[in-house]
């Protein structure tokens, strides 16, 4: 691969691989760090976005997929599982598709974005739908791994979290320093815990800001919720699998966790799309409102906010309510009118 080889190429000297290690990669991280003027004017802060729907699959999740198949595959896993609400499976799908192994998805019904599961269908996962909660298909995914000796890939693997620390250096080495405050939304909360394990394995202590959305807050609330709801279907998840690591990472950074309503987290999306031209997933959005809620405290310095999947992962959401207009007749007279000119 020429270029940017991705993860494990990067920093392979950081994460649990070995010269026997075969790498499954598709060129994950790496992605942009992007200036937000309109944000930074609202919250009188350097902000700046790291991109991560420019990840292969379109989310965060490849960082740590990379390394975990590519460990998979060592050990002699032939094929991997993983319970999602989106991203993960389509994550799975397509790096174990790469590596030549099956991929078995548990996905919660009624409760993916479409984007996410046209991803795991293309690539060929087998995938089922159970009557329950994300929590609910965890928990046979679980059973039915060590049951069938299939990898789990969902993020206690720890090999999932050791990727995804490599956020946490990218930033690092764009900035040349830790930011003030790294902010990020919370539904596993795998994220949050790899970011901050991150900073730490190279010296570095930002304060850590999650942001559960308020119909699934579990960490907030100090209880698993039984019924978890959210526009965010990315962090609809009522009983963290990494609720320690993220209190951790919130304790230790001297950071916060706090809820944000969908009316704020549908307000920052927009914002991002029609101000700093990015569209993301509506769970990506959760830290930017966060950030924006919490504006009066903001400690001084560069606010770094991940931004964890692409829009398009989410089309419904995208269109909801914006309607498609008739057609009018093919001149320019008839456009012209449309618009008022």
């Amino acid at each position: 691969m020429t270029g940017w080889g991705g993860v494990i190429a990067a920093y392979g000297h950081r994460l649990p691989v070995t010269s026997d290690t075969p790498i499954i990669t598709l060129g994950e991280g790496n992605t942009p760090l992007i200036p937000a003027p309109h944000l930074s004017a609202l919250v009188e802060r350097e902000v700046l976005l790291k991109f991560e729907g420019a990840n292969p699959t379109g989310s965060f999740k490849d960082r740590g997929m990379t390394v975990a198949v590519s460990k998979a595959v060592e050990e002699g896993a032939a094929a991997v599982a993983c319970a999602s609400t989106g991203n993960t499976s389509a994550s799975a799908a397509a790096y174990a598709a790469r590596a030549g192994i099956g991929c078995v998805v548990v996905l919660p019904a009624g409760k993916v974005a479409l984007g996410k599961l046209a991803q795991a269908v293309r690539h060929g996962a087998r995938i089922v739908t159970v009557s329950g909660s994300f929590d609910d298909a965890l928990a046979i995914t679980i059973a039915l791994s060590r049951r069938h000796g299939v990898a789990l890939v969902n993020s206690i693997n720890p090999y999932r979290i050791a990727g995804q620390q490599s956020v946490a250096w990218e930033v690092a080495d764009a900035l040349g320093r830790a930011p003030a405050v790294h902010a990020l939304p919370v539904g596993n909360a795998g994220n949050i815990t790899a970011t901050w394990l991150g900073y730490r394995a190279v010296g570095l202590a930002p304060a850590m800001w999650g942001f559960q959305a308020a119909g699934a807050a579990p960490i907030v609330e100090g209880h698993p919720v039984a019924r978890p709801e959210t526009i965010a279907t990315a962090i609809r998840i009522g009983n963290p699998a990494s609720w320690q690591g993220a209190v951790a990472a919130r304790d230790e950074s001297g950071g916060r966790i706090t809820a944000v309503s969908d009316e704020q987290i549908l307000a920052a999306y927009d914002l991002l799309a029609t101000r700093e031209g990015l569209l993301v997933e509506p769970a990506s959005a959760a830290g930017v409102a966060g950030v924006l809620a919490n504006r009066s405290v903001l400690p001084d310095g560069v606010v770094v906010c991940t931004l964890t999947g692409h829009g398009l992962k989410d089309p419904d959401t995208a269109i909801a309510g914006m309607g498609i207009p008739e057609p009018v007749a093919a001149t320019p007279e008839a456009v012209a009118e449309v618009l008022g000119w």
